[in-house]
């Protein structure tokens, strides 16, 4: 297995994981980013409903990630490897930017937002960063070579 088939691995684990928390729990993902004062606003079903939709496209990169795995040997050009190195990037990158100004905020103040700074929150701040690089190294490296 290639160091990209490892990063393929987690792009996949990653998503799939995001499609079960968001789609099939999404009363669960709701409440991480809806304070318990707010949970019986007729908003909360808004961002319920919001969440189960993000988790139909965390479903679609993992599939792809998933089909790049079984039919990679399809793309034997190391610049088409890095067109999806760098679509992962870019999916993982947006995450984490989404992110960047409310940890800059401070996370959860009082009614809005969520918390960046901790639990479960900052693990997925912390692993979309990680693997954004992952998927960006990767893309650079496809890049150059030749």
């Amino acid at each position: 297995m290639t160091a990209f088939s490892i990063v393929l691995v987690l792009n996949l684990l990653w998503f799939a994981e995001a499609f079960r928390y968001f789609t099939l729990r999404p009363d669960t993902a709701t409440k991480l980013l809806v304070p318990k004062s707010a949970r019986q606003s007729p908003l909360f079903a808004t961002v319920r409903a919001t969440v189960t939709f993000i988790g139909g496209f965390n479903l679609s990169l993992a599939v792809l990630s998933l089909l790049l795995l079984i039919f990679g040997s399809l793309f034997p050009s190391p610049q088409q490897n890095a067109i999806f190195a760098i679509t992962f990037a870019v999916a993982h990158g947006s995450q984490f930017a989404c992110n960047l100004p409310v940890l800059r905020g401070g996370g959860r103040q009082g009614e809005s937002l969520w918390d960046v700074r901790s639990g479960p929150m900052l693990f997925i701040f912390v692993v979309d960063f990680v693997l954004m690089l992952a998927n960006a190294a990767f893309a650079a490296y496809f890049m150059l070579a030749r």
